[in-house]
């Protein structure tokens, strides 16, 4: 659904997570499935994001689906004594088109800080990448009434230096640590409040058109709650996790006004 203020309907963009799930064979039969469920939807912008070991196999099994790949995450340098971690540039040549930045378990689980999200984020616009950039509070901010004031530190700090091109290249993901695989979703309203407040910020911090920036939800996404989601004015996508392992569930989301 598009933002009000925005003459121009802008494409729900719907993305699925899959964490650490599936194997290659299991990704690529997933993939095919999926393709054959959407047959090249036109209408909306179509990404998920396999593991690591995944990410070539996928990406060639969906060519000309419409279907975009996404990285997990990335390491800020090009190459370099990182065990463990890819650059942007071997995700480019995997075949994504996309990057998820700064997912709460990431900065939860493994400690990323603003500072390196702001390092990521730099590095996969310089190869060509689009960014996900996730934020988001988590319970004891919430229910300290905090939330405004996290997402606002977490947009000026991750997005430094940024510039306005930048920024219309970036997709923004709010989601709620405490609404993370919890079952428990953001109300519509709750979703709603906080998107506009980051559309807001981007408007001032950035001089770009609020209404031009895909902001997504993320969090405990269903096919149950995806319609009501949709419906808020500053909602224009969401990335699903969990629902996003099984093909009939994820249609369901994608396909969630037809």
């Amino acid at each position: 659904m598009p933002n009000t203020q925005d003459p121009t309907p802008m494409k729900p963009f719907i993305a699925g997570n899959w964490k650490m799930h599936k194997t290659a064979g299991e990704a690529v039969a997933f993939a095919q499935a999926l393709a054959g469920e959407l047959n090249a939807a036109q209408d909306r912008d179509i990404v998920i994001a396999p593991p690591f070991t995944a990410l070539h196999a996928v990406s060639r099994s969906l060519a000309g689906s419409g279907i975009k790949v996404a990285a997990q995450n990335l390491h800020w340098e090009r190459e370099g004594a990182y065990t463990g971690e890819i650059s942007a540039a071997m995700a480019v040549e995997a075949g994504c088109s996309y990057a998820i930045i700064g997912h709460s378990e990431r900065r939860k689980l493994f400690g990323e800080k603003d500072e390196e999200i702001n390092r990521k984020l730099k590095s996969v616009l310089a190869s060509g990448l689009g960014p996900i950039f996730c934020i988001g509070e988590n319970l004891e901010d919430r229910d300290a009434g905090r939330t405004l004031a996290v997402l606002g530190s977490q947009l000026r700090k991750g997005l430094d230096s940024l510039t306005r091109r930048d920024i219309m290249e970036t997709v923004i993901a709010y989601e709620p640590v405490w609404a993370i695989g919890t079952g428990r979703a953001a109300t519509p309203g709750q979703a709603q409040e906080a998107h506009a407040f980051i559309r807001q910020t981007l408007g001032k911090m950035f001089d770009a058109p609020p209404a031009g920036i895909p902001v997504i939800y993320g969090g405990s996404v269903s096919p149950g709650n995806i319609r009501s989601l949709m419906e808020q004015p500053d909602i224009n996508g969401v990335l699903v996790g969990g629902a996003s392992l099984y093909v009939d569930s994820f249609v369901r989301i994608v396909n969630f006004d037809k």
